[in-house]
């Protein structure tokens, strides 16, 4: 069968999730034909993940009917014919609901098809002298053999009809042992690892992922951000996504000596180590940021608004951001006065309220309440709808209030008098005291993260849940 010549470049899609078919242009004349195997730009542009190859392998078989697989490697692959022709087979192997799926199709050297990592392959050359190239994200080693899943080609239940039949194809003897669908162990998906699981987020995000294998969780103890070793202990080509929890968030404290070089450390230092194991592993990086990076000038704010930092706290966190930002895969999630399990403000007023307190409470600072199990809502969400990188706003919705505000409705929710709270200024507040700057509106603009289809509750409706249940005695 000729080459066809003159074909645009073009992707379809099969029945196994992530595995494209891709016909590539073939330039042909009276010496030969010429093709642009690998073409990133036009690729990447058509859809074809940017899986950044390292390897590129190909596979010389004499003989037509000779037959491999079926393999499922831990990498992804991109697979063309350089010469002759053959009948490909896949079988998806991965954990999950596809499991079991299968395509199959002829290829020539016009076209080319992409295969996710624990898909397995396999061909079988219909020419003699076929030649068969493939691209792959990882090096080969003898330590990921280890990880490799295996179908047998014979398998019933993926029941692939084969053109040359087995009995005369060449085959290997190990290809023949493989074992039969039903006893395939599938391959599991890369993990996604959170980093400071040990704190409200990180317990909000321990919740929501309960149960779930492919989700590790480690605390300070479990995993140091600010140790190089513990960094380079850990196999990051078995993860897929970071999910960075941990911050340093004593703002008053952040202005001493001791508590400059903390913050820095934590929200600066060991956020780098992070960008750059995700850029070196390609890896997804979630990234917490807060209103503090902004000065509060504005009633509210964008995610495209400059950084304003006012103190420390606030500037480690702008530089914090400004590091995630140059990873090619990374969600800024900026939220604004979070509330989850732990010490915090509602938690606070609700003690308060029950031991007849009558607090003075600020009442010029303006903005949302952020719920940790919204927040930890709100970063699956970015990671399993397939929303575009880059910084989102998410708080909980509805109109902005004052600090002073939000405790009368603790109160009220309290069953106590709304009127036990006076408010006062910033300036009042802390006067005489050592305190850190702080944005006066830290209202943040919610369209953006909205437009991506997440719904988020209203302040006023977790608020009551968290009064009505929240742990006064801690």
């Amino acid at each position: 069968m000729a080459i066809e010549f003159g074909k645009k470049l073009t992707a379809t899609e099969t029945p196994i999730p992530g595995v494209v078919l891709y016909d590539l242009p073939v330039h042909g004349d009276n010496r030969g034909w010429f093709k642009e195997n690998w073409q990133r730009e036009k690729m990447v542009a058509l859809g074809l993940p940017d899986f950044q190859p390292v390897q590129n392998n190909i596979s010389f078989n004499e003989k037509a009917g000779t037959t491999r697989g079926i393999h499922a490697e831990p990498w992804d692959k991109f697979i063309s014919v350089a010469t002759g022709r053959i009948f490909g087979a896949w079988v998806d192997l991965r954990e999950g609901p596809s499991f079991g799926a299968v395509f199959t199709a002829e290829m020539d050297a016009s076209q080319a098809i992409f295969i996710p990592r624990g898909v397995g392959n396999a061909f079988q050359t219909l020419e003699d002298n076929t030649a068969y190239t493939y691209l792959v994200n990882d090096h080969w080693s003898a330590d990921a053999q280890g990880q490799y899943t295996f179908l047998n080609l014979a398998d019933e239940v993926s029941a692939i009809q084969w053109p040359i039949s087995l009995a005369q194809a060449e085959l290997s003897d190990k290809d023949k042992a493989h074992p039969r669908l039903a006893d395939v162990i599938p391959m599991p998906a890369k993990k996604t690892l959170v980093v400071g699981a040990d704190g409200q987020l990180g317990k909000a995000l321990r919740g929501l992922y309960d149960g779930d294998p492919s989700v590790e969780f480690a605390g300070r103890a479990g995993f140091d951000l600010g140790s190089d070793e513990a960094f380079a202990g850990r196999n990051w080509k078995n993860y897929s996504t970071i999910i960075n929890a941990a911050a340093y968030t004593a703002v008053d404290t952040a202005e001493t000596p001791e508590g400059r070089e903390a913050a820095w450390a934590v929200n600066v230092a060991a956020v780098s180590r992070l960008a750059r194991t995700a850029v070196e592993h390609d890896l997804t990086l979630v990234h917490v940021s807060s209103d503090y990076v902004f000065d509060g000038g504005l009633a509210v704010h964008h995610e495209t608004e400059p950084l304003t930092p006012l103190g420390v706290y606030g500037q480690t966190k702008a530089a914090g951001d400004a590091i995630v930002s140059v990873v090619p895969r990374h969600y800024i999630v900026r939220t604004s006065w979070v509330i989850g399990e732990g010490n915090n403000f509602v938690r606070t007023m609700a003690s308060l309220a029950d031991r007849g307190i009558e607090p003075s409470v600020v009442n010029d600072q303006v903005g949302r309440l952020s719920f940790t199990s919204d927040i930890a809502a709100g970063i699956r969400h970015l990671l399993t709808s397939g929303a575009a990188y880059g910084t989102y706003n998410l708080s909980n919705d509805g109109e902005p209030q004052s600090w002073a505000d939000i405790a009368a409705d603790v109160y009220e929710l309290s069953g106590k008098p709304r009127g036990s709270v006076t408010g006062v200024s910033t300036e009042e507040y802390f006067k005489g005291k050592s305190a850190a700057p702080r944005p006066l509106n830290s209202a943040l603009d919610l369209a953006k993260i909205k437009a991506s289809g997440l719904e988020l509750p209203l302040v006023s409706t977790r608020l009551k849940s968290y009064v009505e249940n929240v742990d006064r005695a801690k």
